[in-house]
């Protein structure tokens, strides 16, 4: 038995199409490309009501009142709500600390805030009505970067802090910190031959999905509610909902509809609660969509960040030291920022091996918009930062900047800076190998026998550039994330499989509560199915509350854990199956007894392959069914003084390759290829891997030279809050994207696999920022880079070719230590 109480034994399916392994199409792919599958926002429900929150136009503000009577008198208005009205005491909700209000009370924290909510019987009306309500405002002084919020006299973002983080800071603005010390990172100072710093700016990202935040809740007869939400967790939102609305967990009954994309931006709550509220006091169905611009202040954001390091080496090539300091923006509540400054930190070195470290991360409290999570959680602002160093130390040695990273990959065995073994595969000299050895793209692809195919080149079809002033750069980077819920988190999935005979042929039902946001984890778990019960026909029931929870969809963990929870519950199937056929038909055949048995091709078979029964058989109208939770191995959480623990459970590797063209003049950059090699472990469906890495290797390319939210720094207010202004790659923007996908497996996780969908957003950011770097010869020290970053038009340039050395004296016969430094 293995430790989850599951039967051990061979592998099943082996001759059963459509298991793991192998590249099965997804159910609801036809219906996406079609235009026929039903997202959350084509919900509809006959005299349903349309639900409208008016946020607050202000960053800071006291609210000094709110008069809703206006839009109270308004014809076909049902219901106006503001704190006031809420049902119980429980008027606020976190995913670890509750201080977000469900409605401002007594002062608004960060523009677009929820203040109110109005039901109306049609769309516009119901924002007519929110319009006409009067909030008169207070404003307050703002806390809008380190220095405002951690000055002796800042301004407090939240007054009365009681929450577990609080008695670990040094200041109420900083929501969590967390050091990292290991080794003597001072004294190796003192053996470096080359020291480098440099301070790093890493934008706000938005997850911009395509879906915008919908939910349709229906009061039910019994007092209680039914919720259809594009979520990433359903059982989390319910512990939140629940007590907001005074109602056992079992009478809030939530199902997941139709997600059009998550990336961590629909872990915390949006609609949720307000769209109970309003069916709950109504009587009625009511229907929340957002518009673009509402969906901008209606969840987290990527945090922003600032970064200092400074890494020593020896001649030869080896790291001595790593000193950072890391400053994550969490805006205005704490959402997922404790999680993501364990990240942070505990990754901050990146994939290679270093004996003396001195990390601090920590996480502010600021009237920005708030933070949480998004794919790559707070290791994807550390890797553009440490990424950034091994290509500047390499240079100051003289070193190619892949062979540097090469010289000091970790391996199998290596200590991580919490002081963790990495106890399976670690290739990342592999991948750097992999990726530099994948052939080039040809030199100036746009030139023709018919003159320059200008969609080829910067700038595209506005036509700026013919050839002229374009020059190519190639740069690499490589990153390490974890995978699964780290620091003790108790972190587990359930999973509910039976088996019956319907229509003559067994069938096989996979119910969880995983939220399908697109990454595949239906298709998977209908693979895992067929191979581990060797039955073609598997249905996949629609996620809700009314089975056990399968945690998040984020951290790379769905397939691990919730696909661990399914094969369990399989192998438990099957034992069941086998134990019901040697009751049955054991006195019949020797080998019931004696042999290995396996379900393949919808039959008993032996190991030797020999046929005993068919499943409809065995089963006859007997259903096997079973529920159980499956967790990977435990964590434990980081020391809050040292850093040290084992914090994580598995950890994944990317790198990348970026081959840029940069107009030089114009400061207008194509990227003509970014090439991926990852380790995977065990690709369950080649395909969808394939599809990860690429889509994870896109959203880092636009952080890298476009996406960023643009918060005033005056006013706090969100200047680009459209897709207008908020830049996208599209087709146009997206280069080739060859992938060399390594399976090398991890013998603790199930299959062997490993968590694919965060690792390539980490390293193709600070690939394409060293490929542009290799043709200007500009530092970039901040993301996204824009054309005035190249051109030197910028506030914040970098002086022209790069960074500013300064070489400190030293005695006649001493090593040479070079010290790079700017400012950001």
């Amino acid at each position: 038995m293995t430790a989850n109480g599951a039967p051990t034994g061979l592998t099943q399916g082996s001759t059963t199409r459509g298991g793991i392994g192998e590249s099965t199409l997804r159910p609801d792919g036809v219906l996406k490309v079609t235009g026929e599958f039903a997202y959350a926002s084509d919900m509809w429900h006959e005299d349903m009501l349309w639900g409208q929150i008016l946020r607050s136009t202000v960053a800071h503000a006291e609210i000094v009142s709110i008069d809703t009577s206006e839009a109270l008198a308004t014809a076909g208005v049902y219901a106006v709500m503001t704190y006031d009205d809420l049902p119980t005491d429980v008027r606020h909700y976190g995913l670890e600390i509750q201080d977000t209000p469900v409605l401002a009370h007594g002062k608004v924290r960060h523009h677009g805030e929820p203040v109110a909510i109005v039901a109306a019987d049609h769309p516009e009306t119901a924002r007519r009505a929110a319009a006409k309500i009067k909030v008169e405002y207070r404003e307050l002084p703002l806390v809008t970067d380190e220095a405002s919020a951690t000055a002796p006299d800042a301004v407090l973002v939240h007054e009365h802090r009681t929450d577990h983080h609080s008695g670990h800071v040094p200041h109420p603005n900083i929501v969590h910190r967390q050091p990292i010390v290991r080794g003597d990172a001072d004294a190796a100072a003192g053996r470096a031959d080359v020291i480098v710093e440099g301070d790093y700016c890493f934008g706000m990202q938005d997850q911009a999905f395509l879906g915008p935040e919908s939910g349709l809740a229906v009061p039910g007869e019994d007092g209680g509610v039914d919720l259809y939400i594009a979520t990433q967790w359903l059982h989390s939102d319910l512990r939140q909902i629940a007590p907001v609305l005074g109602l056992p967990e079992d009478k809030v009954r939530m199902t997941l509809s139709g997600v059009g994309g998550a990336f961590g931006g629909r872990e915390d709550l949006s609609m949720q609660i307000h769209a109970c509220l309003l069916a709950l006091r109504t009587g009625k169905p009511v229907k929340i969509v957002y518009n673009r611009f509402e969906s901008f202040f209606g969840h987290v954001h990527r945090h922003p960040a600032r970064l200092h390091y400074e890494h020593g080496a020896t001649r030869d090539g080896r790291l001595t030291h790593v000193k950072c300091r890391i400053v994550l923006d969490g805006g205005a509540y704490a959402s997922a920022s404790p999680a993501v400054v364990g990240n942070a930190a505990s990754l901050s070195v990146g994939p290679y091996v270093c004996e003396d470290v001195d990390i601090e991360a920590l996480a502010l409290y600021s009237n920005n918009p708030p933070c949480g999570a998004m794919r790559g959680f707070g290791a994807v602002q550390a890797c553009f930062a440490y990424e950034a160093q091994m290509d500047k130390v390499a240079a100051e040695l003289g070193l190619d900047p892949v062979e540097f990273r090469r010289i000091n990959a970790m391996e199998q065995g290596t200590l991580m800076p919490t002081g963790q073994p990495v106890d399976s595969p670690a290739p990342v000299a592999e991948l750097l190998r992999r990726v530099k050895a994948m052939p080039m793209p040809p030199e100036r692809q746009w030139e023709s026998s018919e003159g320059a195919d200008v969609r080829q080149l910067p700038g595209g079809l506005s036509n700026t550039t013919h050839g002229e002033g374009v020059v190519r750069g190639v740069g690499h980077a490589v990153g390490i994330k974890n995978v699964g819920f780290s620091e003790g988190f108790d972190d587990y999935s359930t999973a509910r499989v039976r088996l019956e005979v319907a229509g003559g042929r067994p069938v096989v039902t996979v119910h969880t509560a995983m939220a399908e946001v697109g990454q595949g984890g239906v298709t998977v778990h209908a693979q895992i199915a067929r191979t581990e019960l060797g039955v073609a026909e598997v249905t996949i029931r629609p996620a809700d509350t009314q089975v056990g929870s399968a945690g998040s969809t984020s951290a790379s963990r769905q397939t691990y854990v919730t696909g661990g929870a399914v094969r369990n519950a399989c192998e438990l199937v099957r034992e069941k199956v086998l134990e019901i056929g040697r009751r049955r038909l054991g006195p019949y055949h020797p080998a019931w007894a004696t042999a290995e048995l396996l379900l393949e091709g919808g039959k008993v078979v032996t190991d030797a392959g020999e046929v005993l029964a068919d499943l409809v058989d065995v089963l006859e109208d007997e259903a096997v069914e079973v529920e159980e939770e499956w967790r990977h191995r435990p964590t434990e959480p980081f020391d809050p003084r040292t850093g040290q623990g084992n914090g994580h459970v598995q950890y994944s590797f990317a790198a990348h390759r970026a081959v840029v063209e940069v107009d030089t003049e114009l400061g207008l950059v194509k990227v003509i290829e970014l090439a991926c090699a990852q380790d995977v472990g065990k690709a369950l469906n080649p395909l969808s891997v394939v599809g990860q890495i690429q889509g994870g290797t896109v959203q880092g390319l636009g952080i890298a030279v476009m996406e960023e939210i643009v918060v005033d720094p005056v006013t706090a207010k969100v200047r680009n809050p459209s897709f207008t202004d908020y830049l996208l790659p599209t087709i146009l923007d997206t280069p080739a994207l060859p992938v060399d996908v390594l399976e090398l497996a991890d013998d603790h996780a199930p299959y062997g696999l490993r968590g694919v969908g965060e690792a390539p957003t980490l390293s193709s950011t600070p690939a394409v920022l060293a490929a542009i770097r290799d043709a200007t010869g500009l530092a970039l020290d901040r993301t996204p880079v824009r054309p005035e970053h190249l051109t030197g038009t910028a506030a914040d340039q970098d002086p022209p070719g790069g960074a500013r050395n300064v070489t400190p004296s030293a005695p006649p016969g001493a090593p040479t230590k070079s010290r790079t430094a700017r400012g950001t």
